[in-house]
């Protein structure tokens, strides 16, 4: 069963600075809950992850997890490459200026294996997309003050 949601989020930087933790996934276990182990495997020529490998915990279910990171000109996105827990999954981050501020669009589709019960799936989109909005804007701005 596929799932696709999206959320938006208004962060008080500039899109640089909120791609900047963006990409430095090895930090991403400082703010985001469900991630327990992030490694990067492979970079592309500017430094910026193109493959990795997650441990990521969701609703009590945990899943390795390998992806192949891009870099656009607004934002960043991933596709699962595999996973024992999933079938799919696409992400992405689009980063819209808005003054001094940004907005910023997540796009998510996770498509599961295994059938889980309506509550639970809920439950874990709710979580991942509270952390991937509200959890990037708190880092973003501890990240900004330095």
């Amino acid at each position: 069963m596929a799932i696709t949601e999206r959320r938006e989020v208004v962060i008080e930087a500039t899109p640089d600075e909120i791609l900047d933790v963006l990409l430095d996934i090895e930090h991403l276990t400082e703010w985001s809950s469900a991630h327990q182990e992030v490694e990067v495997l492979e970079r592309d020529d500017n430094g910026h992850p193109k493959k990795s490998r997650m441990v990521v915990k969701v609703v009590g279910i945990s899943d390795e997890q390998f992806m192949d990171h891009a870099t656009y000109p607004d934002g960043i996105g991933w596709t699962l490459v595999s996973s024992q827990q999933q079938r799919a999954q696409d992400a992405r981050y689009t980063l819209i200026p808005e003054g001094d501020k940004t907005r910023v669009r997540f796009d998510l589709m996770v498509d599961l294996i295994a059938p889980l019960p309506g509550f639970l799936v809920k439950q874990g989109a709710k979580g991942l997309l509270t952390t991937a909005t509200e959890g990037l804007r708190k880092r973003v701005l501890k990240v900004k003050k330095g």
